[in-house]
């Protein structure tokens, strides 16, 4: 009977794809597309949950199934993430427009990146304050001893090295090591060294003409292949959003996150003012947020599903270039930048809601303000080299906690809501570098207004 049960199983979630399947070849639009894989994903992710239970046999024996689309499908979504940032950041220096107006706009994209990060660590204090949390009142069991064991042991190797030491780890000794991901720190090293080759082609531009037009043209077929190969990925979209957020939601601990209700209900409601805050920075460039909300849409809730900033650099590119005006060079920019730096939900708002919920344990009073100023200014250049993948969060907590000698212990205990609460962290995350190259493109005179308000068509990845 429990075969059965899998072969059932395995077959509603292909009876799932075939419905994407026909609303593809019927031409429906690509993010209805998305949406409809949300959810049906919800629907039958629930229905397995209370029709098996988490710890069936028969659940445990069908997710290598549903992992083979959705792992399948971020996997190769890896394999294009290094390539497209190594790529993407190289040809942004080959446009005219950037090499005009490069100081500025770097300035501004770094600058937007990590003062949104600031506003995200005040944010998650306040909730944190208005909600009153406090990581002593949380029962710990066997998951979260073995959680905060483990990061403990992570803080030891970290702690030895100084921040000196931390800073020289930002740099690619070898970028083709850091091409395969080998390093915590890996993409952001790979942003280096394409910016090292992208300063040295606007040195041959001034010195060595003929040759830069050669190595231009190499460069922007190369970015052309690689966003072919792209589109091709990203046309599993659809497939990949149903079977991440079914798994997901079939074999979540509901009653795991209800004990932890209040500090997921916080969480949530700092990242909805932290999403509020790019809207408002959005109004404030004179462009209308409810266009960015819909023109937006696809990308966030693939970052909201796969819980990986990286893995939705190209959809995010995509929508910066191909929906909302903003030139090539800068959503580049913005895009590569913003999965190392500034990331508004993992590096902002996580590690200052979890210093000020673990501070009275150490008998830090969370309200003094040099505590609160300190804090702030730590997650603000912490955010540097934040990993744009799973467990960056965890990083960017290791490093704010270290700082102000805070037990990073006591972060275990949060194991069993920490994937509910990364989805959202993750979106966050994406809106934060899509609003900073929206928001550069609108200062610099460089955005299509025009392509930013016409309507939302067809016009997709599939293009």
């Amino acid at each position: 009977m429990d075969l059965f049960l899998i072969i059932i199983t395995i077959a509603g979630l292909l009876l799932l794809v075939g419905v994407l399947y026909a609303m593809h070849r019927k031409e429906i639009s690509f993010p209805k597309q998305v949406f409809a894989g949300l959810g049906l994903g919800i629907v039958y992710g629930l229905v397995l949950h209370f029709a098996y239970g988490t710890e069936s046999e028969v659940l445990k024996a069908a997710m290598p199934w549903f992992n083979l689309i959705g792992t399948g499908y971020m996997k190769l979504l890896q394999m294009i993430v290094m390539p497209l940032v190594f790529i993407s950041i190289l040809s942004a220096f080959t446009k005219i427009t950037i090499g005009k107006n490069f100081g500025k706009m770097a300035a501004l994209i770094l600058g937007l990146l990590v003062g949104t990060t600031a506003i995200a660590a005040i944010i998650g204090i306040s909730a944190t304050l208005l909600f009153g949390l406090d990581a002593t009142e949380i029962v710990q069991g066997e998951a979260e001893y073995a959680r905060g064991a483990a990061l403990e042991e992570t803080q030891a190797g970290m702690i030895e090295r100084t921040l000196p030491d931390q800073m020289i780890d930002l740099l690619p000794a070898n970028p083709f090591l850091d091409f395969t991901g080998a390093r915590p720190t890996s993409t952001i090293g790979v942003v280096i060294f394409a910016a090292f080759l992208g300063f040295a082609f606007l040195t041959l531009t001034r010195k060595d003409e003929k040759n830069a037009v050669l190595v231009k043209k190499g460069i922007d077929a190369l970015y052309s292949l690689i966003m072919a190969v792209v589109k091709i990925v990203l046309r599993l979209t659809p497939y990949g959003v149903l079977a991440i957020i079914a798994r997901t939601v079939a074999v979540s601990d509901f009653g795991a996150i209800y004990s932890l209700g209040k500090f997921v209900l916080a969480s949530y409601v700092a990242l909805a003012v932290m999403f509020v805050i790019h809207l408002l920075i959005i109004t404030l460039s004179g462009l209308n947020p409810l266009t960015y909300v819909k023109k937006a849409g696809e990308a966030l809730l693939f970052a909201f599903t796969s819980r990986s900033s990286a893995g939705t650099l190209p959809l995010n590119i995509d929508a910066q270039t191909n929906r909302l005006g903003v030139p090539d060079g800068i959503a580049n920019f913005a895009g590569s930048f913003g999965l190392s730096i500034g990331q508004n939900g993992c590096a902002g708002i996580y590690p200052a809601m979890l210093a000020v919920m673990i501070a009275p344990s150490v008998g830090q009073n969370p309200l003094e303000p040099t505590f609160l100023l300190t804090l702030i200014a730590i997650v603000a250049i912490s955010s540097f080299g934040v990993a744009g993948v799973g467990g960056g969060a965890t990083f960017a907590a290791i490093l704010v906690l270290s700082a102000l000698n805070l037990p990073v212990v006591l972060a275990g205990l949060l194991i069993s809501v920490e994937p509910l609460i990364d989805m959202g962290r993750t979106a966050i995350n994406v809106s934060g570098s899509m609003t900073t190259g929206i928001t550069t493109a609108r200062i610099t005179g460089e955005l299509d207004k025009d392509m930013y308000d016409s309507a939302l068509t067809k016009q997709t990845v599939e293009a």
